[in-house]
Parts: structure tokens; sequence; C-alpha cells
């Protein structure tokens, strides 16, 4: 079986889940560089995998280690705490940790208000129909995570347009690499700026760690500018057109606002962005789903085959924006999991309730059948999507 499997234009998983839930569980596939590797679709084996970092590693220089990408990575860059196991990883991991805590969200929330008020204002006072992706749902995130690292809002097209490259599957390999150059070249120059002259941004707070390098404040930037926005613009995007689907769900939110926190964790289950999966080799032999892994093989743990399996959310593949769904794994768990993830939950959580408070009429301007899917990139989303109100 050949991996990743196509997707039908809409909100669910190749149908082939289902399929190897039941029957094969850890499923052998075949990869894009002709490698060989093993599909995990249930959800206690998924979480199985992603807490188990001792056998599961996340070091693309290890044997086995699948390749999904066109662009072959065979070593992290200086940074990457997202592609390094620990002890290297918690030294990374830790110099973020204070920086996402609940607290410092919760100060950050007036400011997430603010630009999402901004944006949405600047969105209805402009041509209709609209264009939710490109003028709210992917300035929303990118204006955040350029205020959190310290990045000028007025730079935030040249960013947006650099970290979706880096997450298109339909460049070459030379456009990716050109791309990241681009974005490397800034934020080296940044950097430095933030060595001569600190501000209160977190890359100044980074480059003051001792130890840390230029390089390695580089790679951690890299993560958390493109993470801290492509995930979460997809996600509001996705939400709204599938609460539009359903008019009846857009019009509970509306109608009772104070839903939106619970149908953000629904929106992610159902949804899960990052949906071609979590990579891993085998570090060390081990058992999953009944399948007996050798040191060298490697493993795709599929978080949208583990939000939807059955045996840990009942009639997965229906959205109940009431269910208790705060267990899901769109973002992951263990140590890996999305560092930003409570900044994520707060901009989704802001973002739609804006919108059914202040925009109750807002429509999908196209049919369903236009909307134009972006399913060729690991973090999954829509190119564009055309509203009125």
């Amino acid at each position: 079986m050949d991996y990743p499997m196509a997707r039908r234009p809409g909100f669910d998983p190749p149908a082939e889940f289902a399929a190897l839930r039941e029957e094969s569980p850890v499923c052998p596939v075949s990869l894009r560089h002709g490698q060989q590797a093993h599909l995990v679709t249930r959800y206690d084996d998924v979480r199985a995998v992603l807490r188990d970092h001792g056998r599961f590693s996340s070091d693309p220089s290890r044997p086995g280690f699948p390749q999904l990408r066109p662009v072959v990575d065979r070593k992290a860059s200086p940074g990457s705490f997202l592609v390094i196991d620990p002890p290297e990883h918690t030294r990374y991991r830790r110099l973020l940790t204070g920086e996402f805590t609940v607290r410092r969200m919760n100060a950050l929330r007036p400011e997430v208000e603010r630009i999402t008020r901004e944006r949405l204002s600047a969105l209805r006072s402009g041509p209709r129909p609209a264009d939710l992706v490109t003028g709210f749902a992917l300035p929303v995130p990118s204006d955040v995570i350029c205020l959190l690292l310290g990045v000028p809002v007025s730079d935030q097209e040249f960013f947006s347009t650099r970290s979706r490259a880096h997450l298109d599957r339909t460049l070459s390999a030379e456009q990716v690499q050109t791309a990241l150059d681009e974005l490397h070249a800034y934020l080296e120059d940044l950097i430095r700026a933030r060595r001569a002259s600190p501000r209160d941004d977190l890359i100044s707070r980074l480059v003051r760690e001792p130890g840390l390098t230029d390089e390695e404040a580089l790679g951690m930037t890299v993560l958390l500018l493109v993470g801290g926005h492509e995930t979460t613009a997809n996600s509001i995007a996705l939400s709204v057109l599938v609460l539009q689907r359903d008019r009846a769900q857009w019009e509970a939110l509306v109608a009772r606002p104070g839903l939106v926190d619970n149908a953000v964790e629904e929106l992610l289950r159902y949804l899960s962005p990052v949906h071609q999966g979590v990579v891993r080799a085998v570090a060390g032999e081990a058992t999953v789903g009944g399948t007996v892994l050798g040191e060298g093989e490697g493993v795709i743990a599929s978080l949208f085959a583990a939000n939807r399996d059955p045996a840990a959310f009942p009639e997965p593949d229906r959205l109940d924006l009431r269910r208790n769904a705060r267990s899901h794994l769109a973002f992951g768990t263990g140590v890996h999991q999305c560092v930003g993830h409570l900044l994520a939950r707060w901009e989704m959580r802001i973002a739609l309730r804006l919108l059914v408070t202040d925009l109750p009429t807002l429509r999908v301007a196209v049919p369903f059948e236009d909307v134009a899917f972006k399913f060729d990139a690991p973090i999954y989303g829509l190119r564009s999507l055309p509203v009125i109100w």
C-alpha cells in the first residue's frame, strides 16, 4: 500500500483507515522515496508510540526514519527541536516552556483579541466576497506569532509566503530551498540585531540564554514561526467551512457562543490538520498493536486515524460540538506535543467566537465542490474560502 493515500475533497480521512484499524492496525506501507514503513492507525497505539521516546526516535539521521517530504532530511538543523531526541530536545524545550504557560497565554490574550478584532474589521470593510483565508484565518495567527517573536508585523506577508512554501508539496525542491534561504537570511539579521539591542520579545530572551548559538536560535525561531501560524490558520478556515457545510452547526454557535471553547476541541479532533501523521524511527525493539518492530524500521503514527478511532470517540465521523474531545491527538502527545498548543487554542476560540457574534450571517460564497482544498502538504487546509455576509 502506498502512503500518503489520496484524499477526496471534504473533511474525512482516507477510507482505508477504518479497514486498517480493524484488520491491520500496524500496516506496511511504501513511501515516495522507495522506503518501507509501518502505518499505525489505532488511538491507543498512536498514543503509545508518541509517548515512548526511548524506543521511537524523532532523529531523521536514524536508519529507517520515514521520509514524507520531497526534500530528504538526513540531519536535524541546530535548534530544530521537533526532530531531535532527549536530552538535546529537553534542553531546547526547557528554554520555551516558560513562554507558553497558561499564565503567559492569559497575559497575551488581550493582544490576541485586539489583533483578531482588527483583522475582522479589515475583512468587513473590504470587498465582497472576501477571502477568509488571506483576509482573516492566515493573518491572525501570523500577526500573533510575529508579536510573540518580535518580528515586525510589516513583514507578515514575507513570512507567510516563505513558510507556506516550506510546506507546499506542489513546489520543487529548489523552490522550497530558496524560500527557506530567504527566511533564514532575514532571521539571522534579526537575531544579530536582538543580541545587540534586546527587546521584550521571545527572540531577545532566547539569545540571552548562556551557550545558545545564533544557529540554534535560528532553528528554534523557524520552527516557532512556521508552526506558530500555519496549523492555526488552516484550522480556523477549515472550522468555518465545516460549520457552514452543516449550517445547523454554525447556527448552534451563533445562538450559544459559550459553546465555542468545547467546539474547538471537537473541531480539532474531527479535522486533524496534521493529516499525514508523525514519523518515527524504531530505536529499540518494540511491540505495537501486536506487531513486533525491530530497530531501524520506520513508523508513521496517524493522528487523523487515531482521532477517528471509534474505540476512543464513539461515532467518530460525526461532528458533535458538545462532545468531550479534549483527549484528541491533534497536537500530538508526549515530549514532542506542540509547544504552542495553548496559544493555538486561544487563537481558534477567539477567532470563532468573534465570527459567530460579529458576523452571524456569514456564508460561503461558492459551492462546496468549488472550494480548493490543500491536501498536498503535511498540514492540510484551504487555498481560499470566499465568503459573504
